[in-house]
């Protein structure tokens, strides 16, 4: 089933333009391929496998770029399309449709956030050693900040440093689920630097080749049972320029909340799309499923699942939406952004489970996308940031307002 997109009567016509023609790629190119797409990564896959479905893959991000869509994140300047957040956004729904299909537009994470970084905080050096090559597809990064000892949702507690010794930074540290590690050429390491007066103490991120001696890659941490390139590494007495530094000594906390504000906006963007195809996939086999004298489609509690996964799917989205539009006007998306990122990753998790349940057992099989769904929709409650502590910035920010003798607004 191809996605069904049409424009939207109150949005600009460039972001429909962009959805429209995301969709004509999404539906003409990515969604007939899928298999052949990701085939190389199937276990028992051959050399000619994997052959075919790269030169599939490239011809594919050739008419992305044709179609002025390549790299949405990043000002042309430095390769991209130069999108607008709101733009991005609202691409994000249509790209995500298939999994994957993301990567065929230059959008492939952590690349992509590290792309962002470095566009913000680089020296121009560093964004024409690290940048261009990293938006051409000739290095691949990675990001390095959870550690297996800290809470990764207190970044008070890293305990990675960085001593400057010379012209040097000795680094010295832990960490695990790294991503990309085994792939990158180079990695973007959370540290805890000596400074004086204010700085003291505080984050700063730091470029690490990851050939630089005393980097050690330990394994890949498995993720749900499967092997995985988020890494566990040792950093053992690395040394690297102190020009590697990522903007002044102590801006790594801010850099890294820059990171995660914009991109939690794109991961619920992202849900939104993956749950449109689960929800897809659900209706198709209702309307085609005879069970018990009858199609799927005639049972109430299919019925049901229908109702509440078009519920979840609406709210979910419209929520994202006033948030990308409070973000993209100026305004205080704080409290928005950990709303949706409780709400939308939850929501997420209930349309795919009941898409599988429809399926039954071809449901949870490789022949569909819903396991996989699955497994990241849940995955998504934990990483930037687990539901309970977005709980807690919001009662934190209502609470606030109310003490200050104003109530809430709900119109803004």
């Amino acid at each position: 089933m191809q996605m069904n997109v049409k424009p939207i009567p109150t949005l600009d016509p460039r972001i429909n333009e962009i959805r429209t023609l995301t969709a004509q790629i999404v539906n003409r190119e990515i969604l007939p391929n899928e298999r052949k797409l990701w085939a190389g990564w199937r276990d028992g896959a051959t050399s000619e496998d994997r052959r075919a479905a790269r030169e599939l893959r490239e011809g594919i991000k050739q008419k992305v770029k044709q179609a002025g869509l390549w790299a949405p994140h990043l000002p042309p300047d430095y390769g991209g399309s130069g999108l607008n957040f709101l733009e991005h956004a609202y691409m994000n729904e249509v790209l995500a449709y298939s999994v994957g299909a993301a990567s065929l537009f230059g959008v492939v994470a952590p690349n992509s956030g590290n792309q962002q970084i470095l566009l913000k905080y680089g020296t121009e050096e560093q964004k024409k050693k690290w940048l261009v090559p990293l938006t051409e597809g000739k290095m691949e990064s990675g990001f390095s900040m959870t550690e297996p000892d800290s809470a990764g949702s207190d970044p008070r507690s890293i305990k990675t440093t960085a001593r400057r010794e010379g012209d040097q930074w000795v680094i010295n540290g832990h960490k695990w689920f790294t991503s990309n590690g085994f792939r990158a050429d180079f990695l973007i390491v959370m540290c805890r630097t000596e400074g004086v007066g204010a700085d003291n103490g505080r984050m700063t991120q730091i470029i690490v080749p990851k050939d630089t001696p005393g980097l050690k890659i330990v394994r890949g941490v498995e993720v749900w049972g499967r092997p995985s390139d988020h890494c566990e590494i040792v950093y053992d007495d690395v040394r690297v320029p102190l020009t590697n530094a990522l903007g002044r000594a102590g801006s790594g906390h801010q850099a890294a909340q820059d990171r995660l504000g914009a991109g939690r906006i794109y991961h619920c963007m992202n849900s939104i799309g993956q749950m449109w195809r689960a929800f897809d996939l659900m209706v198709e086999r209702a309307m085609m499923r005879e069970v018990h004298g009858g199609k799927l489609e005639s049972k109430q509690f299919i019925q049901g699942f229908i109702a509440d996964s078009y519920i979840d799917i609406q709210s979910a989205r419209l929520m994202t939406i006033h948030c990308a539009e409070k973000m993209e006007g100026g305004g205080d998306p704080r409290t928005d952004i950990s709303a949706i990122k409780i709400f939308v990753p939850a929501a997420y998790e209930r349309v795919v489970d009941r898409a599988i349940q429809v399926w039954g057992a071809a449901g949870v099989s490789g022949d569909l996308p819903l396991a996989g769904m699955f497994t990241g929709a849940r995955t998504l409650r934990i990483a930037d940031g687990p539901d309970e502590v977005h709980k807690i910035l919001i009662a934190k920010n209502i609470l606030a307002r109310y003490h200050n003798g104003e109530s809430w607004d709900f119109g803004n």
